[in-house]
């Protein structure tokens, strides 16, 4: 593998120097570093950042591959800037055994284009019934360390105090879909104005908060760690950030379009806006925005949900719940948090890389860019403005809310263990 050398990057958004890379590693950090035998990257303006991690995406193999693959999916992860990803359970079959979550690891390798880390489910076929096996995932080739019935929650206390209990044993942790199922039956749409003035079934913010409120409970109990899945209102920040002033091994994640998006999306009956949880008010989208920078929230995860057009080009009722995100997540996240200044680029190293890659154990990921480290890279162009445009996904699925809307920042290249997987904003 050929030397890379990366010239004159802000490196974490702060001031220029020079990135070489040899092999896998970077090898050092400075400036008016030798580009003897490299190939050289002029990245002036441009901001370099360790390789992103995502916590929440669902790639779809097994089972509905119509949707994604694990190859479309993690090329559409290193379009992104993404070096590794964490696989959701709720495939077909669902990933309940050893054998299925080796499977999904396995793909991830023979693909290339980024790390993929299986996330086991935590109850057999995601039915909440009986719990998985957490120890056989464990200590599988794919060594699981997060466990989700995400699509689903684990809502029967005690499946989730056992659960909690048994990945004690081994540092793992349970990523909790929040969302108390009595009482959003026939929901169709966060519960408030809007729902009751276009009279669509509502899905209140009481919904997620009563699972947090008794999950970070539970987990200080057993002393174990739980961590929340897109968490959506104003009020689960508060829960959360009390837990956390407590002490409880609590963490959270925000995914990009609850920082953007609002319920008065849903006015236009476009079902790109339908999404689990659903799209909540603007004061909620304030919140969590102010959350995501003070730290209460910890990451932001993308719950990239692809579906093939027939499940979204339909009526409200019967279309799919979900969004793709991937492949925009670092530009929402620059339009809504660096733009309004909430955030700097560290900060959002920090939200998108390292503690993700720290809360999943990712190794090798979320490191510093400094010598000796993995050359896992992100190469942004802040500057670029762009409308989206789906026919230029990577992803097999276009269901997007964002869809000629014009966001900042570009990924123009991806390094995956010093190999370069996205050159100039192209797949290599």
């Amino acid at each position: 593998m050929s030397k890379i050398l990366i010239r004159g990057a802000k490196v974490l958004g702060a001031e220029a120097r020079d990135v070489l890379v040899d092999g896998e590693v970077i090898e050092a950090v400075g400036t008016d570093l030798s580009a003897e035998g490299a190939q050289v990257i002029e990245a002036e303006g441009r901001i370099l950042l360790p390789g992103l991690v995502d916590l929440h995406t669902h790639l779809r193999e097994p089972g509905r591959e119509d949707s994604e693959t694990v190859l479309t999916g993690t090329r559409a992860a290193a379009s992104g800037g993404y070096t590794a990803v964490f696989a959701m359970a709720n495939t077909f079959p669902v990933a309940d055994t050893a054998g299925v979550v080796e499977q999904v690891y396995r793909l991830g390798k023979e693909a290339g284009y980024c790390d993929v880390q299986p996330i086991g489910a935590v109850t057999v076929g995601l039915e909440g019934r009986k719990l998985a096996e957490l120890g056989a995932m464990h200590d599988s080739a794919a060594g699981v360390t997060v466990f989700s019935d995400d699509g689903k929650c684990v809502d029967d206390a005690v499946i989730m105090r056992r659960a909690l209990e048994y990945v004690k044993a081994f540092g793992g942790v349970v990523a909790q879909h929040a969302q108390e199922p009595r009482l959003t039956e026939g929901a169709q749409m966060n519960e408030g104005v809007v729902s009751a003035e276009l009279g669509l079934g509502g899905w209140p913010a009481v919904a997620e908060e009563s699972i947090i409120a008794r999950d970070v409970l539970l987990a200080e109990h057993v002393g174990s760690r739980v961590h929340i899945c897109h968490l959506s209102t104003a009020g689960s920040v508060e829960i959360v950030r009390w837990a956390k002033s407590r002490g409880i091994d609590v963490t959270a994640e925000v995914t990009p379009h609850h920082l953007l998006l609002t319920d008065e999306m849903v006015r236009s009956y476009n079902p790109v806006y339908k999404v689990n949880p659903p799209l909540r008010t603007e004061r909620d989208v304030m919140a969590l925005r102010e959350a995501l920078a003070d730290g209460t929230i910890d990451i932001v995860a993308t719950d990239h949900a692809p579906h093939p057009h027939e499940d979204k080009d339909c009526e409200w009722a019967a279309a799919a719940m979900g969004m793709v995100g991937l492949e925009t997540a670092l530009s929402v996240v620059q339009h809504t948090m660096v733009e309004t200044g909430l955030l700097d680029w560290a900060g959002v190293a920090d939200r998108m890389s390292v503690a993700p890659a720290r809360i999943g154990q990712a190794r090798g990921h979320g490191r510093p860019v400094s010598a000796g480290e993995p050359a896992n890279l992100t190469l942004v162009d802040p500057a670029y403005r762009g409308v989206v445009d789906p026919a230029d996904f990577a992803s097999r699925s276009r269901n997007t809310p964002y869809e000629g809307r014009e966001l900042p920042g570009r990924v123009t290249h991806t390094f995956l263990r010093g190999r370069a997987t996205l050159v100039d904003g192209k797949l290599a």
